[in-house]
């Protein structure tokens, strides 16, 4: 695993250009930024188009993302209605986020968590959605999107049987090869809420036995295992469920995937259940190949489950790649790729930057063993007195041969891990910003623990006010700022993200960003006094760390008092016990030549120290 580690997988798409839940749709991304912004009308253009092309799938997709979008951003639906009360598209969308309304109240935890004042809301809310949902059906009879809402509805008002079969009969009658409708009624029959595992079996595979070749109903019995496997308690080996049919639903599953190009969108949300339970069957090789298929379009679920989503994607991924690295002959070579090359990631990674609230020699020996190279600058005093410089500039400079500990690093980017790094021990904090042409965001470190973090982007929903509030008092308490409230209002907004991040870093007294950031790499290459931190081995961390030279151009570094004490103290003790040493014939020449020695070593030590100081 040493030898193969970091070249088996090194072909994946590096961790921070992993995203959950990224819209890949160019359309929907933009009316979803437009309705951030107030603006229905591309959102009213785009369904309108998939309703007129009849895109059902799209169109229930675009739907969901449109609600959960007026859920965080009210005002642009409600216009929409108010000119147009007739619309399909509007009340369709409506309809859908009326339902969200109630399951935001409800929460998805299991009915044992959920108090009866949430319970008596959430049904009182599913009450008032009723007559939406029926407008939205009566609007545009052929649509089988409101009768996906519609069951979503019956499994939240714990419709009977009959109720959910006759919502079922109309949705197919209108397009029986609907995912969204299938994956809607699954829930409904599996056992955690009306139906059992047997029932969701058999309802997958009957689907999945009658889907058209390519169609992602094929992977309907996956998702009846994930269910089984990963949701419920009752997967063992005498179970309910034979495994034969668990190992059908991953071959079924793999054959869809085989069908879509490696990096589509279209095809992620059923490769990372796949790859999880490829994980599960202990099938390595192929668990990396459905990464590699998968790119960068990670998903929320089935990650949520097993812990915080893109953290467990990121770490089941390098996990995969140690297995395959250790099974892997220690002369022999790494399985490369056996899929089609694959496809460009759409979701371009981060450019970074941190700064530091400390001054560049300090950073510099806290960075020491980092792992990678960085490039320190003195960021420029907001006081007009030409005091030195008290915060830095960070940045990560690339490794034609990345070390091991940096191709290995998983769960974030690598100026993040650094920042993880040298913030340990150290009193003062850094925020690493990172932005792509339209998301912004940033991770707080101090004491080499993440303390916050925000991401603007125009495509997801309004962060609420209690986690911006959150985010906003651990930014004030370690960049001290009076009044946080100017903070909480750039964190609850998605439009201008590059905006909101430079003001909000004007709002906590940091140095302004440099120019070109977001833009281009390496912006502090040539930037005045920039300096240079090689990446550095454990053992030659540990050595510099104990050394006033520490990078190529050198970092001078000021010691601290306590350290000019402590040595001009052992100096003081060494040279009276070395002259008397050297006086007394009854010393023998070992105990001599120890404190000599030691004496001289502090001495050059000093005398370099304060050369370097002049």
């Amino acid at each position: 695993m040493l030898r193969h580690g970091s070249a088996v997988g090194a072909d994946l798409p590096p961790d921070e250009a992993v995203t959950v839940d990224a819209v890949a749709d160019p359309a929907l991304r933009a009316s979803l930024s437009a309705a951030a912004a107030g603006d229905a009308a591309p959102a009213r253009e785009l369904l309108a188009e998939t309703r007129l092309g009849a895109q059902w799938e799209r169109r229930s997709v675009c739907v969901t993302r449109l609600a959960e979008s007026a859920l965080h951003n009210p005002g642009w639906l409600e216009g929409w209605l108010a000119r147009s009360p007739e619309d399909p598209d509007a009340v369709l969308v409506k309809a859908d986020l009326c339902i969200q309304q109630a399951w935001e109240i409800r929460t998805g935890y299991r009915a044992r968590h959920v108090s009866e004042d949430q319970f008596r809301a959430f049904f009182t809310l599913l009450d008032d959605a009723i007559p939406v949902i029926s407008a939205a059906a009566a609007l545009n009879p052929t649509d089988p999107v409101p009768w996906e809402i519609a069951l979503t509805h019956a499994r939240g008002i714990q419709a009977p049987r009959d109720v959910f079969d006759a919502y079922w009969a109309e949705a197919v009658a209108r397009a029986p090869h609907h995912y969204g409708c299938h994956a809607t009624a699954l829930q409904y029959l599996c056992d955690k809420w009306y139906g059992s595992h047997e029932e969701m079996f058999d309802f997958a595979e009957r689907a999945a036995a009658g889907a058209l070749p390519g169609s992602k109903l094929h992977a309907l019995p996956l998702l009846a295992a994930i269910e089984y496997e990963v949701v419920s308690d009752d997967s063992t080996e005498d179970g309910p469920i034979d495994r034969a049919r668990i190992e059908a639903a991953v071959t079924r599953a793999l054959e869809l995937s085989a069908r879509y190009a490696p990096g589509d969108p279209e095809a992620a949300g059923f490769r990372n259940h796949l790859a999880l339970l490829l994980i599960f069957a202990e099938r390595w090789s192929e668990a990396l190949e459905v990464f590699r298929a998968i790119g960068v379009h990670a998903r929320a679920y089935p990650w949520a489950y097993v812990g915080e989503s893109r953290k467990e994607f990121l770490e089941f991924r390098l996990g995969v790649r140690m297995q395959v690295a250790s099974t892997t002959p220690f002369f022999g070579r790494p399985p490369g790729p056996t899929t089609r090359a694959a496809a460009v990631p759409p979701v371009p990674a981060p450019r970074s930057l941190a700064i530091a609230a400390a001054p560049p020699d300090e950073v510099a020996e806290a960075a020491l063993m980092c792992g990678v190279s960085l490039r320190i600058a003195p960021a420029p005093s907001l006081s007009p007195s030409p005091a030195p410089a008290r915060m830095s500039y960070v940045e990560l400079v690339p490794d034609p041969s990345p070390g091991k500990r940096a191709t290995l690093a998983a769960g974030e980017e690598l100026l993040t891990a650094a920042a993880d790094n040298f913030t340990t021990g150290e009193k003062w904090p850094a925020l690493v910003l990172r932005r792509t042409a339209d998301r912004c965001g940033f991770t707080l470190f101090h004491k080499g623990k993440p303390r916050a973090s925000h991401l603007w982007d125009p495509s997801a929903p309004v962060t609420d006010h209690a986690e911006a509030t959150a985010t906003a008092g651990a930014l004030a308490a370690l960049f001290p700022v009076p009044d946080q409230r100017p903070l909480i209002t750039l964190l609850r907004g998605t439009n201008d993200p590059a905006g909101r991040q430079s003001a909000l870093v004007a709002a906590l007294g940091l140095p302004p960003l440099p120019d070109g950031f977001g833009e281009r790499d390496e912006i502090l290459d040539g930037a005045p006094g920039a300096q240079l931190l090689r990446r550095r081995g454990v053992l030659k961390g540990i050595r510099d760390t104990m050394s006033t030279d520490l990078g190529t151009p050198a970092l001078p570094v000021p010691r601290p008092r306590r350290w000019w004490v402590l040595r001009t103290a052992g100096l003081a003790i060494l040279v009276p016990a070395a002259a008397y040493a050297w006086w007394s014939p009854e010393v023998s020449w070992y105990r001599t030549l120890v404190p000599s020695t030691a004496a001289l070593y502090l001495a050059l030590q000093l005398r370099k120290a304060w050369v370097q100081r002049r």
